[in-house]
């Protein structure tokens, strides 16, 4: 029986210039989960078009000594947070928030997407990021083993559906 796993790419490079290449730490992550993973033999190895989700594919997968064959699918990237934060007004005061603003910042503009009662404001609805999650992960159900590196909205998008758990356990996820 076939099995999909989901990984989250490694740490990002947060504050940097280019926030999608991978930190040091990312990349030791990758490392690590490369070699965690090292007994498994998948059939096909899946990074969206991301960066860090690319990077971090290559470096576990290096590391595993995996010989699967890769294959980039866009419907594995993460949504568009500068999107979505856009859309609800910044909520500290300053040039920058703090990491607790940010925070709390980000969860209520995410929360307001989900939320779908504005998806006409956004680049890609909620609606619209859940259903390429779901047909990514539908398109994997004939593989075999795959072992697909994404990012953490689209992880817990799937997550929350096969737990049938709504789209509030989203965030929570």
């Amino acid at each position: 029986m076939g099995q999909v796993l989901l990984v989250r790419h490694g740490q990002a490079s947060w504050g940097a210039a280019d926030y999608d290449v991978l930190s040091d730490r990312g990349q030791q992550q990758a490392r690590l989960v490369g070699r965690t993973l090292a007994g498994l033999r998948p059939e096909l190895v899946v990074h969206g078009d991301l960066r860090r989700q690319r990077d971090t594919a290559r470096i576990a997968a290096e590391a595993a000594g995996w010989t699967a064959p890769f294959r980039a699918d866009a419907r594995w990237n993460e949504f568009d947070s500068l999107d979505v934060l856009a859309r609800l007004p910044r909520q500290f005061a300053g040039d920058g928030p703090s990491p607790a603003e940010f925070q709390d910042w980000f969860e209520a503009a995410t929360d307001r997407w989900v939320g779908g009662e504005y998806a006409e404001e956004y680049a890609e609805s909620w609606e619209a990021f859940l259903a390429r999650a779901l047909a990514a992960i539908t398109d994997l159900a004939q593989v075999g083993t795959a072992v697909v590196f994404t990012s953490g909205g689209p992880i817990a998008a799937v997550v929350s559906t096969l737990l049938d758990a709504g789209p509030a356990s989203y965030r929570r996820l």
